[in-house]
């Protein structure tokens, strides 16, 4: 027997529709998306294929965060849907909807949604489970808050950055010093006024900036003449605008050191798992932890993908090809379908393995130079693709990296 389950999920309930192997439609019916419904579910599939033998017991549902988490994982560790050889797969929303495109004059239900996916599978279109295991599941929770983390971070350093030019708007022009650094960050929370600063006695400014810079300075002196250079030439605001501004700026620093802390604590929940989980990816140079993890979460058990291809296009890194006749066009986007995650950890990754393995620098000079547009985008992201065949080849090998066993073109 051949069993096709479609799961359409919501947050209140699940609708359910079973399949046999010729698209007849076996039962039909609605649980509660909770603990007990998905234990009613559970009894009436068994109940379904109880007098027969399985061949084929598929189950899938769309991915709808955490609306399908908790069915899916459910089903996927239940010892007795395990002894039918039951797979269970979470599939991409935009596939089951161009999927559906392909039924002429079919309303949207959910009922008739839990056929098409139930159809979908039927069809054979899916071609790995995307369930993973506890400690996948769990690392990636921690590498996609630790993202979005990073993602908030970089727009409060935006914003930092126009608050610092509103009050000096020279300061990252002349000032040869990141602004994120700690003595910079507490020059600004000192909240002195431009004619403070442009007047403050250039020994006493440089020792200020070597105390809270913890002597990471080679010249302190040369960074305290550069401040005083741009607090000179800057515009001078009003002081109820410049008060203002030194209020923005230092709100603004206690958030990105708060992201700071909250990071380095999920980084050490990182680092505990990874602990925990044999791997090879952190032989490469530059690869620690953090980026193995976010690579190996969205991953999972390397054995559901194919071949590198397939992961490649899991995380997104092709382009779109766009031709008509003899035309074919040579600037094309990056496509956006695709793991966002898992697309974000290896271009991350890559970019830091480039600086650490001369094969991957050559390789990134070498398509840095092939256009005149997009070149370190472009050549990041193809250095990124390149990637994901090292990727993949430790990964399903266990062997650790060596320059002379790398992956090559």
């Amino acid at each position: 027997m051949k069993l096709f389950v479609g799961l359409d999920v919501s947050s209140f309930d699940m609708k359910v529709c079973f399949l046999d192997g010729e698209g007849e439609k076996l039962d039909a019916f609605s649980v509660t998306n909770d603990f007990p419904g998905a234990t009613v579910l559970k009894e009436r599939l068994l109940n379904c294929v109880a007098d027969d033998k399985v061949d084929i017991l598929k189950i899938g549902l769309e991915s709808t965060s955490v609306y399908s988490f908790h069915p899916s994982m459910f089903l996927h560790h239940d010892e007795d849907l395990k002894s039918l050889g039951a797979q269970v797969f979470v599939m991409n929303p935009k596939q089951i909807a161009n999927f559906k495109k392909s039924y002429s004059d079919m309303n949207k239900t959910d009922e008739i949604d839990a056929f098409v996916i139930a159809d979908y599978l039927r069809f054979g279109r899916n071609q790995m489970s995307v369930v993973k295991e506890s400690q996948y599941v769990a690392l990636q929770q921690l590498t996609r808050s630790r993202y979005q983390l990073i993602k908030m971070m970089t727009k409060e350093k935006q914003h930092f950055l126009q608050h610092v030019s509103f009050k000096c708007n020279t300061f990252t022009q002349e000032v040869d010093s990141s602004v994120f650094g700690n003595a910079m960050m507490e020059l600004f929370l000192e909240k002195f006024s431009l004619e403070e600063l442009a007047h403050m006695p250039l020994e006493e400014l440089a020792s200020f900036l070597q105390e809270n810079g913890k002597n990471r300075f080679g010249d302190p002196e040369c960074i305290a003449a550069s401040i005083q250079k741009a607090v000179r030439s800057s515009y001078r605001l009003d002081k109820v605008v410049e008060d203002s501004m030194d209020v923005i700026l230092g709100t603004s620093i206690e958030v990105i050191r708060t992201f700071k802390k909250q990071i380095k604590e999920i980084d050490k929940a990182i680092k505990k798992i990874m602990a925990g989980l044999t791997q090879t990816l952190e032989s490469i140079p530059g690869i620690g932890p953090v980026f193995a993890a976010g690579i190996i979460a969205e991953i999972g058990q390397i054995e559901r993908f194919d071949d590198e291809t397939k992961i490649a296009k899991y995380a997104g890194l092709y382009w779109r090809k766009h031709q008509s006749g003899r035309f074919t066009a040579e600037d094309t986007s990056l496509s956006r379908n695709g793991n966002q995650y898992l697309r974000y950890y290896l271009v991350e990754a890559a970019n830091s393995v480039r600086r650490h393995v001369p094969e991957y620098q050559e390789y990134y000079v070498k398509k840095h130079s092939e256009v005149p547009k997009h070149q370190h985008k472009r050549a990041l992201v193809l250095t990124a693709r390149k990637f994901v065949r090292l990727v993949d080849a430790l990964l399903r090998s266990h062997q650790f990296f060596t320059p002379e066993r790398d992956v090559k073109e």
